[in-house]
């Protein structure tokens, strides 16, 4: 059951989660979890099968979270326009206890609180901030205590690197300004960002890109991510092993083929090449046998290392991809890095 009322002129609806889980749990499912496929594969958004980024009938990864009833849901909310009339928004998952206003007009929850940015996955071609799968990440990242902003972005084809990026930043953006600062109590210096897949890599960005200080702007306090790739440029791919496939991805992505000398998008759309000491915490996690190669995730933590940002790695075995790693043992590692790095939560 679930309960929806309008969010006062904001653009978005809310809603009260009484039994996420039993919602969830009726989504039919048939697949493998989403995030790069092969081949890929378009998705129609009205479409029931398209619901779900894990379409499998074992329950992995982030299937395995049940939602408490006690979470609120904002969704819908418009974070910016872009030049063409694009029209983006996110959705706020949330406890209830940290709404500025209750129904009945009371204040919320006083005392700042962490917020953190959720980036779905998709191939950068695909996905929606409100699948029944990213929909858990984003009420399982507010059942630790933190306000979860769950995000769309522009799409390949519709559009290439660096709109992905542009719109994630603009989204931190959103978060800092002040009305949204007030409205969900959250502190400005306590923004993480958290991604799986193409999600990852640009959760990655957020954190490597920029300079300054960790509260203002585009940039984050903490970087969370699984399985995203990380060293675009074609030596790295190379180096790496990366499928034709992967390459043919990346090179949709950035709009140029990442082995040509001329695609500048290859070097600046990777995460490990903007690493200096000013950069955040980062998790990083992925398979041991996926589509991801794994010397993406190793390069990066070395460069990471080399710059003397703190850092925690993680490699599990299997093939199983983005937030289908993000089981109950991989969820505590996450939360617990991101407690560790962004401080007390709502609880």
């Amino acid at each position: 059951m679930t309960r929806t009322r309008s969010s006062g002129g904001r653009g978005g609806r809310t809603r009260l989660v009484l039994v996420a889980a039993a919602a969830l749990a009726c989504i039919a499912v048939t697949g493998v979890l989403s995030g790069f496929h092969l081949p890929l594969q378009p998705i129609d958004p009205d479409a029931a099968e398209s619901r779900s980024e894990l379409a499998s009938v074992v329950p992995i990864g982030i299937r395995t979270f049940e939602a408490p009833s006690d979470l609120v849901v904002d969704e819908d909310l418009p974070y910016g326009a872009r030049e063409d009339g694009t029209l983006l928004t996110l959705d706020v998952c949330r406890p209830a206890s940290t709404a500025a206003t209750t129904d009945d007009g009371t204040d919320g929850a006083a005392g700042a609180l962490p917020a953190v940015v959720s980036i779905h996955g998709g191939s950068w071609a695909r996905g929606d901030k409100a699948n029944a799968d990213w929909r858990n990440v984003c009420l399982w990242l507010a059942s630790e205590g933190f306000v979860a902003v769950s995000v769309n972005y522009r799409l390949v084809p519709d559009a290439v690197f660096p709109a992905q990026l542009d719109d994630v930043a603009l989204a931190v953006e959103w978060l800092r300004e002040p009305e949204q600062l007030a409205e969900y109590g959250i502190d400005p210096g306590r923004i993480g960002a958290f991604g799986g897949s193409a999600g990852g890599s640009l959760a990655a960005l957020l954190g490597t890109r920029g300079d300054g200080p960790l509260d203002t702007g585009s940039r984050v306090a903490a970087v969370a991510e699984l399985s995203g790739p990380l060293g675009l440029t074609g030596r790295a791919l190379d180096a790496d092993g990366a499928s034709p496939w992967l390459r043919s991805v990346v090179s949709d992505y950035l709009g140029c083929d990442p082995g040509d000398a001329s695609c500048g998008a290859a070097v600046e759309a990777s995460a490990a090449t903007h690493v200096d000491a000013s950069d955040p915490p980062v998790f990083l996690a992925q398979s041991d046998a996926e589509v991801i190669p794994l010397g993406q995730q190793t390069s990066f933590v070395a460069a990471l290392q080399a710059a003397g940002v703190p850092v925690e790695s993680l490699v599990v075995p299997g093939s199983a991809h983005s937030i289908g790693i993000l089981d109950a043992s991989m969820r505590a590692r996450v939360a617990a890095f991101l407690h560790a790095a962004l401080g007390p939560a709502a609880r």
